[in-house]
């Protein structure tokens, strides 16, 4: 469903990056090769990430930054509260996206469907080429001293040789 992207986020010796690519897709067609789809919110405290309809993704964005801000930078509190808002109201429910948010403590997965997933192992990936960033991040973690932000890196580069969706204009952000 969310083709066009791929977002991973880690956690790893104390600290947190998310990485993304820059394509966006509509079928076999690459649109842009340069689009910003990780942000760095909340007085710089907390990472997300989007895959899936670009403005759908912006408007999700900005709930989950007015629910983080109403709740003091509380993540936990923040996502159950999109998630419930996301899952009942009749517009929001029909957005095409997925959100990956971390902050030092905590990381999430939120979808439109209502849930909300918190990886065991510290890595979390969305879009078309999350498994193969996910599977990257885990071997780099296990069988390399990189740092998070270099894992999130190398990872998307591993992630672009294979997927078709995405390219190798990453942007890496960390906390």
């Amino acid at each position: 469903m969310f083709k066009g992207t791929t977002i991973l986020a880690i956690k790893h010796k104390g600290k947190v990056a998310i990485s993304g690519d820059g394509q966006i897709s509509t079928g076999n067609t690459i649109m842009k090769n340069n689009t910003k789809k990780i942000r760095k919110i909340y007085n710089g405290k907390v990472l997300t990430g989007f895959a899936g309809t670009s403005a759908d993704a912006i408007t999700l964005f900005e709930r989950f930054e007015k629910r983080l801000n109403e709740f003091q930078g509380n993540l936990t509190k923040a996502v159950i509260s999109l998630a419930k808002e996301w899952r009942t109201d009749k517009i929001l429910r029909r957005l095409e996206a997925i959100l990956i948010v971390a902050d030092k403590n905590n990381m999430f997965i939120v979808s439109g469907t209502g849930d909300i997933i918190e990886p065991d192992d510290n890595i979390a990936a969305i879009g078309s080429g999350g498994p193969y960033a996910l599977a990257a991040a885990k071997a780099l973690i296990k069988y390399s001293d990189l740092s998070a932000d270099e894992i999130a890196l190398e990872s998307l580069k591993i992630t672009s040789s294979i997927c078709i969706y995405t390219n190798d204009k990453i942007v890496v952000e960390k906390l």
